[in-house]
């Protein structure tokens, strides 16, 4: 079990004293025992008993000070398993204690984030565990410390919801994106949970399961209520803004929800969680927020915890206060301590102190008493809490049928409606046919009136020929009117041809015809009683008219004669006239029966059509599938890659990824317009299939390239990539199986491709390497300057340590003029080393040049090898930036005014940037060329010669400084226990300094690493050179004294004899 360190001062210091002390610290004792029991290092779940004292701590003192003062002194930092049980325990404290306590945490936020920024940056897989819970716990308090409505354990009414979320929109939409937040923090937690007891294949009946999963159901009971609040606010928010707007929300709630249901349904299938607690089931889909009558759908899940036994153990105690001695310390001591300070208070006890014995006995029974009602309380309480959601959950089935019963009325209303309505439009229809009917009778009817009218035309002619005939008769009685009679005859004749020429041809003008022949009969019949009016005016010359009245015979007889030929052309007529009817008939009828045919036709050739459309869209669209089930089948091949054993070994640059990421992201927009012109016309699907195809093989070679560019990357940059790669590949899957369902293509986003795409891209843009900022061409003049400035810079060092030495000669004198000239004789012999070391690099280097570059010139030979030749450069500027810091070190040491160990770490500097040197120059160097053998015998001696430095500054150290005596005899028993409690704090200062000190100092060494770049592939360069063994799963940060990179010798090793194994000298 673990114990606490720094148990706070009150508890070791007090003595039996009143009542309210006693209390005090027996209270204090109880919290003491229970933290130490709950928050231990053994891996097992956290006791619920204990869980449940240290809760009603809390309650006891209305916050959680008492707890904070124990939990500060847990070792957290030592153990990831006692800092995950710790989590637990907090998170148990946040929900069921005393609202205070969530204002007692804010205080020690920075405490719980240290506590996970440590484990997050270890490989430990509690240590993993707690960097997200510590996550979920910041959110946690946040949230409620921005929130009061909610109580930390996320239970409230909907009334307290709607006035927490308000009428403004903007304050709505906030709080449901924290709440995503927060939802988010508590999945991931058991995602993570879940994933580590996949891989250690662990059940939940071991401890170690128990261990990991018991936080989970603190996770359980807050994801319920999160879920039923996030639902809420959802519909609220539907209700407020339109659906375009929310289709983030939506997204981020269905992902959720199908999270949560996954974790939901894994948990109910653990026998762990069944007799814990009772997981509610969500339902198959998510809510459809687009409809609002589906919110009397939703169900609240509700959380129900099993009762359980009270668990009673009497506490063991922690700290031993009582006023004996230990069992190990001498009586004599005991002595001396009376002598001194008299004998203890409770050597002779009176009345009164068997008074406050008894009645703190009877205080005794009275608090157990007190904690058995409390638990009973307890207990009635969570029962009633049980019923209180039963019934809530009763409510809320009873609401949802009456919002059930509220949609059937409204649909059978909009059916009323709709009947109502299709019997309007049918009596409408009703009304239309018989005004039809009414149109077609009315129409027969004009049709026999049109014939009435035409037999009485016929009527009136043969009655006008009757008047005819009368006229005539009385010609022959008034001879003197027999021109006037003529005349009329005339008249009435042409009148009649004209009728009958007009029956012939216009039979629909009948009607209008023969009203005009009705007002000329009149007119005529008015004439003719003018003419006879006339004959009797004329009856005066009718002896002038005799003499015409033979001609007037003679021409009575020829117009009977046309009267008789006129009315046999119009028998002929009508005749005529009859037979058109017939033929137009007939014509009608085989019109009617020609125009049913070439329908009949045409709706054949539109169906055949409209087959031939949908066979034509059927074969477009198989086409399609058919790509696109080949592209999956690429994509998935190259996913799988990133899993592959069998690829750790494959590599590739990162300029080569850029290409192909910036390839595929062309091919993405042209995916995006075939695929809007597919949309626009299903009947041609080359465009889209072309970019398919082109897309699938571009986007499988830029994942498969990405896996192999993450194999040389250092950890972090290549998992994001390998993740980015995953991602991306995911996006793709979806896109295409998409694209092989013909509902699921309208909803196809190909751009959504485009951002893991672009974070590929990114990616290798950032692992480019980073080189000189220098042409090729100038890289051999660099080279020299930059050798020659390294030997000034060597030459300058010797100069000024030789100096230094003539004024520490005058300056000092005894020891001090021993150390210092001890110390620059060896600072002098280590700059010769490297002098030699840099001459003999430029030889080896010249002999390189010569040998390799053929008839090329020196400066296209190192423009070909130009990494190489960068790592000439850098090792060169390295070594003559150390050599200066070692010059300013010894100066300061000399002057008194700098450290030793600035002195060391520039030795260790020295040997390093040599080390690499040689390393750089040695990696084109001919084995067997005596140049080398030299520059391996000159590394050799720098590391000796830097070995003298250190062992000479360590030693002039010891001699100059004074080191005091621990002399500890005339302190007291009290002192030396003050003191040696002063002295466990500082080194407890000094230990977290130190950490904190390592933490930077690995910070700046992985900057250093990635501010120096990579050389780059060796396939790039010299491709005969194998590829380097595949990175492991943790990568070893490069030492403090490493500049740039150096590109791998072609045998992947470094001889021992080579003396380069010294530049490892700074210590991890």
């Amino acid at each position: 079990m673990n114990s606490i360190k720094n148990v706070p001062a009150r508890v070791l210091s007090r003595r039996p004293g009143h009542s309210l002390e006693a209390e005090r610290e027996q209270f204090d004792k109880t919290q003491a025992i229970s933290i130490s029991k709950a928050i231990n290092t053994q891996e097992a779940p956290v006791k619920e008993k204990h869980a449940r004292r240290i809760i009603l701590g809390t309650h006891h003192e209305k916050g959680a000070f008492t707890f904070w003062s124990y939990a500060i002194g847990l070792p957290l930092p030592s153990s990831s398993i006692l800092s995950w049980k710790f989590c637990h325990v907090l998170h148990k404290v946040l929900r069921d204690g005393h609202p205070n306590v969530l204002h007692d945490c804010q205080r020690y936020r920075s405490n719980i984030r240290e506590i996970g920024d440590l484990w997050g940056h270890l490989h430990d897989r509690y240590g993993q565990l707690v960097n997200v819970y510590t996550k979920l716990l910041l959110t946690k308090i946040s949230f409620h410390l921005k929130h009061p409505q909610f109580p930390a354990g996320l239970e409230v009414t909907d009334e307290v919801l709607e006035k927490a979320a308000g009428t403004d929109v903007n304050n709505i939409f906030q709080l449901t994106v924290e709440m995503f937040d927060y939802m988010d923090c508590e999945l991931k937690l058991s995602e993570s949970v879940f994933r580590q007891l996949n891989t250690a294949i662990a059940v939940s009946q071991m401890s170690s399961g128990q261990c990991r999963l018991a936080p989970l159901i603190q996770v359980i009971q807050d994801c319920s209520h999160l879920y039923h609040y996030t639902v809420k606010l959802m519909f609220k928010l539907h209700s407020c803004l339109p659906a375009d707007t929310l289709q983030g929300h939506r997204d981020r709630f269905h992902e959720q929800f199908h999270s949560l249901r996954n974790f939901f349904r894994r948990a109910s299938d653990m026998l762990y969680f069944k007799r814990l607690i009772q997981i509610p089931r969500l339902p198959e889909g998510p809510p459809n927020f687009l409809r609002a009558s589906a919110l009397a759908e939703h169900i609240k899940p509700v959380v129900v915890i099993p009762e359980e036994a009270p668990e009673d153990e009497e506490p063991e105690n922690l700290i031993e206060i009582s006023t004996g001695p230990p069992a190990g310390e001498p009586a004599v001591v005991a002595d001396l301590f009376e002598q001194t300070f008299g004998p203890p208070n409770g050597s002779m006890k009176d009345d009164r102190d068997l008074q406050i014995e008894t009645l703190k006995r009877e205080v005794d029974l009275l608090r157990a008493e007190l904690d058995k009602i409390k638990l009973e309380a307890q207990r009635y309480i969570s029962q009633l809490k049980g019923q209180v959601n039963t019934l809530e959950a009763e409510l809320e089935e009873q609401r949802k049928q009456k919002q059930k019963a509220l949609v059937d009325n409204e649909q059978l209303r909009h059916e009323l409606s709709q009947l109502r309505a299709a019997q309007l439009e049918g009596e409408r229809n009703q009304g239309l046919r018989e005004e039809a009917e009414k149109r077609a009778s009315a129409t027969e009817a004009r049709y026999s009136k049109l014939k009435e009218k035409h037999s009485e035309l016929i009527n009136t002619h043969a009655e006008l020929l009757r008047k005819n005939a009368d006229t005539a008769k009385q010609l022959t009685v008034t001879q003197q009117s027999q021109e006037e009679v003529a005349r009329v005859k005339e008249q009435l004749a042409f009148q009649v041809e004209q009728v009958k020429r007009e029956s012939e041809m216009k039979l629909e003008e009948q009607s209008d015809q023969l009203e005009k022949l009705k007002r000329e009969l009149e007119a005529k019949a008015g004439e003719l009683v003018r003419a006879q009016e006339a004959l009797s005016r004329t009856e005066q010359s009718g002896s002038e008219l005799s003499l015409r009245l033979d001609a007037l015979s003679a021409e009575k007889d020829e117009l009977s004669s046309a009267v008789r030929q006129r009315e046999e052309d119009l028998l002929a007529a009508q005749s005529l006239v009859r037979e058109k009817e017939e033929a137009l008939s007939q014509e009608q009828q085989r019109s009617s029966r020609e125009r049913g045919e070439l329908q009949g036709r045409l709706a054949d050739k539109e169906s055949q059509e409209q087959r031939l459309q949908q066979r034509l869209l059927d074969e477009q669209f198989a086409v399609l599938r058919s790509t696109a089930a080949e592209a999956e089948g690429i994509l998935r091949d190259a996913v799988g890659k990133l899993d592959d054993p069998l690829h750790l070994r494959c590599t590739s640059s990162p300029d080569y990824l850029v290409s192909r990421a910036q390839s595929a992201l062309d091919a993405v927009s042209a995916l995006e317009k075939g695929h809007a012109q597919y949309l626009t016309s299903r009947a041609d699907a080359s465009a889209l299939v072309a970019a398919l195809t082109q897309f699938a093989h571009l986007a499988a070679d830029t994942i498969v390239h990405g896996s192999a560019t993450s194999h040389l990357a250092p950890t972090d940059p290549a998992d994001r990539l390998i993740d980015t790669c995953r991602e991306c590949g995911g996006r793709a899957l979806e896109l295409v199986g998409q694209l092989q369902d013909q509902q699921a293509l309208l909803q196809a986003r190909p751009g959504l491709v485009r951002g893991p795409l672009q974070g590929i891209l990114q990616l290798g843009q950032e692992l480019k390497p980073k080189s000189l900022d220098v042409r090729q061409e100038e890289l051999g003049a660099m080279v020299d300057k930059e050798m020659a400035a390294t030997s000034a810079a060597i030459e300058d060092a010797v100069r000024r340590i030789e100096d230094m030495m003539n004024q520490a000669r005058h300056a000092s004198s005894g020891v001090k003029l021993e150390v210092n000239e001890r110390i620059l004789n060896s600072c002098t012999d280590l700059m010769k080393a490297i002098r030699l070391l840099v001459t003999t690099s430029t030889s080896l280097q010249k002999e390189i040049v010569e040998s390799g570059r053929g008839a090329a010139t020196q400066q296209e030979f190192y423009a070909k090898n130009s990494r190489w030749t960068e790592g000439l450069i850098s090792a060169s500027k390295a070594v003559g930036w150390g050599a200066t810091q070692l010059v300013e070190s010894a100066d300061k040491v000399v002057l008194h005014t700098g450290k030793y160990e600035e002195l060391i770490v520039c030795s260790h500097e020295i040997a390093a940037s040599t080390a690499q040197l040689v390393a750089a120059s040695k990696v084109k160097a001919n084995k067997h060329s005596p140049h080398l053998s030299r520059l391996q015998e000159c590394s050799r001696a720098v590391n000796e010669m830097a070995a003298n430095v250190v062992a000479s500054t360590k030693s002039g150290q010891e001699q100059i400084e004074d080191r005091d005596t621990m002399d500890f005899s005339g302190l007291s028993l009290i002192k030396l226990k003050k003191q040696e409690m002063e002295t466990q704090v500082r080194v407890l200062e000094l230990e977290k300094t130190l950490e904190v000190e390592r933490v930077r100092l690995g910070e700046l060494r992985k900057q250093h690493y990635m501010l120096a770049g990579a050389v780059g592939a060796p396939g790039e360069e010299d491709p005969g050179r194998p590829s380097p063994a595949p990175r492991s799963g943790t990568s070893k940060k490069p030492p403090l004294a490493q500049k740039p990179s150096v590109a791998p010798r072609q045998d992947h090793q470094l001889d021992k004899k080579d003396g380069i194994c010294s530049a490892q000298l700074v210590n991890y």
